[in-house]
């Protein structure tokens, strides 16, 4: 690599040299918005299958496809989201997800029967997977080096707030009359438009607008965040470095590079990651309620158990976002993974209430943590030009895991119980915590501005 590839441009040096601004602040939070709607919709559909089945008679194949069709959506989002994301800009494909999720939810409170909710359930999906790893992407190439991977961990923490949004939607709000889970998804769309003006008032990323030629718009953002900096943080523009060469400049041309003998391995190690992580999350959290029910606690109390396993996500979270810093990327992930594992196996051969309650909020604590790091992580593995493309393309292998494991877990169940489940999802977490070892470690380091 020649040292105009190696060294940052002068516009990220001056990103990198920031303190934590107020513009980071609005960044951080109108991104985080997005993340939590994503968490609320996951959250949500599961308090509306219940209802719908009832109404609407319907057959557990057919609520499993109102579940599953979310997800096909998201994995196609992720994939197609990076791709416009580093063609046409962060902040545009933002507002262009939302604006989706927001019109296909508020319709399908107004649908009368499966097949259009299927549609609709499905744009959604296309809208909120696009979401994810673009938010990721936007905010760490506007975060100093120094605190980028904590700063992408607190915005993944935004899941919590929207699964627990969703909970209480879900306990007041779908129960309350016939037309609860109307208005579950009327007030799924309201955020939604608010979080659109939000995003339409945030900036372009300067690291993109740099990389596509558009100095100027670039240098007015960068100074944007210095005023916010404070006067003694400002600095004149100072002569423009040369602008290393893309690593790649077309559609074709990103989705190739992926492949690129520089990008190889950590492509193939991150996608694994991704795919493991999705399939025992999905896999686990979904079925936890039915499984203590199955073991033979009554809904109320396999409900108050999930809760209080799920408060030990912003915890796990919390933890993340100081050990990324300190130990870096790589050893946090791994880490969190095999405490993951570990408590994947207590949980699947746990008894009695304490137990269960202690090894579902390990799990919880691990998993949700791990998930923090990964988000941190992937956007670094790439360069600017096929940085989204990159992390979307990642997620998108990932939400086909979302897919197959709930379909996958009746089945284990009945060859072998809880316990058997449970060590298969250790598996998958082992295998992640080793792909981990495969990705690059940016810890404290400059984006790679190519």
């Amino acid at each position: 690599m020649t040292d105009a590839a190696t060294r940052a441009s002068t516009l990220s040096e001056r990103l990198d040299r920031l303190p934590f601004t107020r513009m980071h602040l609005r960044v951080l939070t109108g991104s985080g918005l997005g993340w939590a709607l994503d968490a609320m919709d996951v959250g949500l559909i599961s308090f509306v299958i219940a209802a719908l089945a009832a109404q609407w008679d319907l057959v557990p194949s057919e609520t499993a496809w109102i579940a599953s069709i979310g997800f096909v959506g998201m994995a196609v989002g992720a994939s197609v989201g990076g791709l416009l994301a580093d063609r046409f800009g962060r902040r545009q494909v933002f507002a262009l997800t939302l604006l989706l999720y927001g019109l296909a939810t508020g319709a399908s409170a107004l649908v009368g029967g499966l097949a259009a909710l299927l549609v609709l359930r499905f744009l959604v999906g296309l809208g909120l997977g696009a979401e994810l790893p673009v938010a990721s992407t936007y905010v760490s190439e506007f975060a100093p080096a120094r605190i980028r991977g904590r700063l992408i961990v607190i915005l993944e923490a935004f899941w919590a707030v929207g699964w627990t949004l969703a909970a209480l939607i879900g306990y007041f709000v779908i129960p309350a009359s016939e037309s609860g889970w109307r208005w579950a998804f009327a007030l799924g769309a309201i955020p939604a438009a608010y979080a659109l003006i939000v995003r339409w008032g945030l900036p372009e990323s300067a690291r993109w607008l740099e990389r596509r030629g558009r100095f100027g718009e670039a240098e007015a953002v960068v100074r944007t965040f210095e005023a916010s900096a404070g006067s003694s943080a400002a600095t004149s523009a100072p002569e423009r470095a040369d602008v290393p060469p893309a690593a790649a400049t077309s559609l074709g041309r990103r989705l190739g590079a992926l492949w690129a003998r520089e990008f190889r391995v950590r492509t193939a190690c991150l996608w694994l990651v991704w795919f493991c992580v999705n399939f025992s999350y999905y896999g686990a959290f979904i079925w936890i309620p039915s499984i203590l029910v199955a073991q033979g606690y009554d809904l109320v109390r396999s409900f108050g158990f999930t809760l209080v396993i799920t408060l030990a996500q912003l915890p796990g979270y919390a933890v993340a976002a100081w050990l990324i810093e300190v130990w870096g990327r790589r050893l946090t992930l791994s880490v969190f993974l095999v405490g993951s594992a570990v408590s994947a196996v207590f949980f699947g051969t746990a008894a009695v209430p304490g137990a269960i309650i202690a090894a579902g909020m390990a799990l919880s604590f691990f998993n949700l943590g791990a998930w923090g790091a990964l988000y941190a992580v992937s956007p670094e593995m790439y360069p600017t030009s096929l940085r989204a493309t990159g992390t979307g393309w990642a997620a998108g292998v990932g939400r086909i895991a979302s897919i197959v494991a709930p379909l996958v877990v009746p089945a284990l169940l009945l060859a072998g119980g809880a316990p058997v489940l449970f060590v298969v999802f250790a598996v998958f977490f082992a295998i992640a915590a080793a792909a981990a070892w495969g990705l690059v470690d940016r810890r404290g380091a400059a984006l790679d501005d190519r």
